[in-house]
């Protein structure tokens, strides 16, 4: 039997679990998984302007563990002529879906063909929802806490438009499962020879920064196995303060999890890295980045038993995007991405109405071309 290779198209902004769930089905369907990202231009055309930057994108993509190759600058619409050129059997997208500015389904082509097949998206998650949790400085998602009123009014709104609530726009809440942990991890232990590295952290909203950095460690050794440690959601806000972290414990679990680099996670590691950890996770090295290192809340250096040890160093990544900058970004361009998202619904809901009036047409009188 032959291997059967699968393609994703998508603009993968602001990338988080969601997308690397899609992913990790998408490849779960066949033997190669190829991942074609739009360019900024046409993204701008269809939908409004992105987060990151087209290279940020690509390259958020190809960490992600499941994905064999990244096309850049793939078509918005998907035709037959680039599954043929990329010598695939099918396209995978979520159970969403995803329009051009003229507001036709981009998968029409692959769908009547055959070669269209379907995911299920993940729930609790969307882009609108993390950039209404950076935009209201809310903690409502934090685990642990209920939502506040002005969150709950927030969900609440969006997702709806004029005629309706959008089914896949809206924000609904994450539920974690030990099964969508044992999706997402490895499930190996280090072997004899493997270089055991750690690293701690907030790693929040999983991006560009954090990947050029864990690609710096794995780089380190010629066998490396990275483990790394999530601070609670409360520890990360004493330390970061305002509505920090945007993704709580749960959710940054899955996002650096999904990453190539990533052996192992810590769910909720301590603040100070202890002897007790690097003895219990046998750990060689410990590395941080080149960010502020804040001191413990009795005032001590949380490295300074690996310090003692010999055993830290300290990585520049090379990148200057920090989630501080993200955050930015989204507030800096807030009227372009409120219009953005309700452009997108409108359009959605607009389809989903035109579907619905169809069915319930008599069967002679439906256009077969829909």
């Amino acid at each position: 039997m032959g291997t059967s290779c699968s393609v994703c198209l998508h603009s993968y902004d602001m990338v988080h679990y969601g997308h690397s769930n899609q992913l990790r089905q998408a490849r779960a369907m066949g033997d190669y998984l190829i991942v074609g990202v739009h360019t900024d231009e046409e993204i701008a055309k269809h939908k409004g302007p992105p987060v990151f930057t087209q290279e940020e994108r690509y390259k958020m993509v190809q960490a992600i563990k499941w994905v064999d190759e990244v096309v850049p600058a793939a078509p918005y619409v998907t035709t037959l002529e680039t599954l043929d050129k990329y010598n695939c059997d099918f396209c995978v997208h979520g159970n969403d879906i995803t329009l051009t500015v003229d507001g036709r389904d981009t998968y029409e082509e692959v769908k009547q063909a055959g070669r269209y097949r379907e995911c299920k998206r993940t729930q609790g998650v969307s882009t609108t929802d993390l950039v209404g949790r950076m935009l209201l400085v809310t903690k409502a998602h934090h685990s642990s806490q209920e939502m506040s009123s002005e969150y709950r009014e927030y969900a609440d709104s969006f997702g709806k438009c004029p005629g309706g609530r959008n089914p896949w726009t809206g924000v609904s809440q994450f539920l974690q499962t030990s099964q969508k942990i044992i999706q997402f991890a490895s499930g190996k232990e280090p072997q004899p020879g493997e270089t055991v590295i750690y690293v701690a952290g907030a790693f929040d909203l999983f991006h560009i920064g954090h990947v050029d950095f864990l690609e710096k460690v794995h780089r380190l050794a010629e066998r490396p196995y990275i483990i790394a440690g999530l601070h609670f959601d409360q520890e990360v806000n004493h330390y970061k303060g305002k509505n920090y972290p945007i993704m709580n414990l749960h959710e940054r679990t899955l996002s650096v999890l999904a990453c190539r680099y990533v052996s192992e996670v810590v769910i909720g590691a301590p603040y100070a890295v202890t002897a007790e950890l690097l003895s219990h996770f046998k750990v060689d090295l410990v590395c941080h980045g080149k960010t502020e290192i804040m001191p413990d809340r009795d005032g001590s250096d949380p490295y300074q038993e690996p310090k003692r040890r010999g055993i830290f160093r300290q990585i520049d990544s090379g990148s200057d995007l920090t989630t501080d900058l993200i955050v930015q970004r989204i507030i800096t361009n807030r009227l372009e991405y409120e219009a953005r998202n309700q452009k997108k619904e409108a359009k959605e809901l607009a389809f989903l109405e035109a579907g619905r009036r169809q069915a319930a047409q008599p069967l002679g009188e439906q256009d077969g071309g829909f």
